[in-house]
């Protein structure tokens, strides 16, 4: 058996062609199912691992779906805006701590999120360098933002505009990094983390100025009266919060009013928690209350359902290339008669044609089964990347 090694071996060298297409179809064959498997449960822990943890989700009523996905991943899909008086009416009920999301801005091509404190508890967010939120304009970074970006404390990162031209004349603004988080594995990773009023002051909610009460410049004031001033829109309104300025900013209107994206609910117990979920049940309800658990459990079902089309088709797929790589072994047969021929000659029987043949074979597939294994370690090495990059972002 040695020697039909040998002179296959020696065959396969010399048809180097032949050989790479062989090993190659064999390897993808093998390869594309138990990577796909591998790359699905991984999203599947990732996904529920994050779901479970987050017992309840109120927004909009409308996609359940882009609600969680942007509460739970910040997904650029921004569901339809609340206010924070689903926030207020949540803690009123005394069945569970609200935590409201503002996940709808960003920087640089990560997600900004507008958020309290409870946050940071309810994820178990650490500090790894610099400080907490603690004044207008400050922002934590996620590891991965952080590295990324090159970002330590004391630096600074500006806010995207939303659009290329900003009719509302909603200015970046430059915030200034405080924090970097410790590595969670987790969306969180990918964020950057301020509170609510920077947030609204970020989307032009909020904003500084000069005390419009001292203006000298007659076409910076559009009507001036005993109890009022009116400033016109060439006022300059501040782009960075500082603590020579802080004390300009303000807010018009009551902040209940004030948009925010979600509200994460967390119910005391069980039964906290489903009676709160009964009192958004009301035909006449705007708000909708739900699991992400159960929300992902489904995109997961449709994911499996897609799997299983991929499997049938990688099925064909695989049944061509067999059949093919017969008809490549046949022919070859037919090309190799003087071969074989000779190898009568000799004196060999047909049994060494079929050792010979064998051999082959079984060289192709150990080297098929050598990529393939290097391949699905580096699939299995690098799946959370992988199903970050693919799936989940």
């Amino acid at each position: 058996m040695i020697d039909s090694l040998y002179i296959a071996w020696k065959y396969i060298i010399y048809n180097k062609i032949k050989t790479v297409t062989l090993v190659a179809c064999v390897t993808l064959i093998s390869f594309l199912p138990v990577s796909l498997q591998l790359l699905l449960e991984e999203s599947e822990r990732q996904l529920m691992s994050r779901a479970v943890s987050t017992p309840l989700v109120v927004g909009a009523k409308g996609s359940a779906l882009d609600l969680v996905m942007n509460t739970l991943y910040f997904d650029d899909e921004v569901p339809e805006l609340i206010t924070v008086a689903a926030s207020n009416r949540v803690m009123e009920t005394d069945l569970a701590l609200p935590i409201p999301v503002y996940a709808r801005f960003q920087a640089r091509g990560n997600p900004i999120v507008g958020t309290t404190l409870d946050y940071f508890d309810f994820r178990d967010l650490r500090i790894a360098q610099g400080r907490q939120l603690a004044v207008l304009g400050d922002c934590v970074l996620g590891a991965k933002v952080a590295a990324s970006l090159g970002l330590k404390p004391g630096d600074s990162l500006v806010s995207s505009p939303e659009t290329l031209f900003d009719l509302a004349g909603v200015y970046p603004l430059k915030m200034k990094v405080v924090g970097v988080l410790e590595k969670s594995h987790t969306s969180d990773d990918l964020a950057v983390f301020v509170d609510l009023k920077t947030a609204w002051v970020i989307q032009g909610l909020g904003h500084g100025h000069e005390d419009v009460t001292k203006l000298r410049d007659p076409t910076l004031v559009l009507k001036r009266t005993e109890r009022n001033v009116a400033a016109t829109a060439k006022l300059y309104h501040h782009t960075e919060i500082t603590e020579k300025n802080i004390d300009s900013f303000h807010f018009h209107g009551g902040l209940a009013q004030y948009p925010i994206t979600a509200v994460i609910a967390l119910p005391h117990d069980d039964k906290s928690g489903t009676i709160l979920r009964g009192r958004y049940l009301s035909r006449q309800e705007t708000r909708q209350i739900v699991r992400p658990e159960d929300v992902i459990d489904g995109l997961l079902q449709n994911i499996f359902r897609i799997k299983n089309v991929l499997d049938a088709v990688i099925s064909v797929v695989a049944l061509a290339t067999i059949l093919a790589i017969i008809l490549v072994f046949a022919l070859s047969l037919r090309l190799r008669q003087r071969e074989i021929q000779t190898i009568f000659k000799l004196g060999c029987r047909r049994a060494t044609i079929a050792r010979l043949l064998t051999a082959e074979i079984f060289i192709i597939v150990v080297m098929s089964g050598v990529f393939c294994g290097a391949l699905i370690f580096l699939v299995n090495q690098f799946s959370h990347d992988l199903v970050r990059m693919l799936f989940i972002r």
